[in-house]
């Protein structure tokens, strides 16, 4: 993958984010950057490169905040159904060996 610096990774950043729907720990595993580095470019440096984006980009990040309690439970139902299962076969559960 290409290295982008500066004003030009802030717009790759926001274009995917803008053509996936994308959260930020989704573009931060496509571009194998830290999420703390996407959230920066997108929510702060973004405003000052190009606003069009940033207000798009801002709607979709916004968007995700507020269904994040719903994946988060999503995630954590698929984790009881997997761990329930494992019992029921006699395994050990997922949470028992990554605690």
């Amino acid at each position: 993958m290409i290295e982008l610096y500066g004003k030009e990774r802030c717009e790759a950043f926001a274009e995917y984010v803008i053509e996936n729907g994308a959260t930020v720990r989704q573009a931060a595993a496509y571009f194998g950057i830290s999420k703390s580095t996407v959230h920066k470019d997108l929510s702060v440096k973004l405003k000052y490169v190009n606003k069009t984006k940033y207000h798009l980009v801002k709607q979709i990040l916004d968007l995700n905040k507020s269904e994040r309690h719903i994946r988060g439970g999503e995630a954590t139902k698929r984790k009881y159904l997997v761990n329930h299962a494992a019992k029921k076969e006699g395994r050990v559960p997922c949470s028992k060996i990554h605690p």
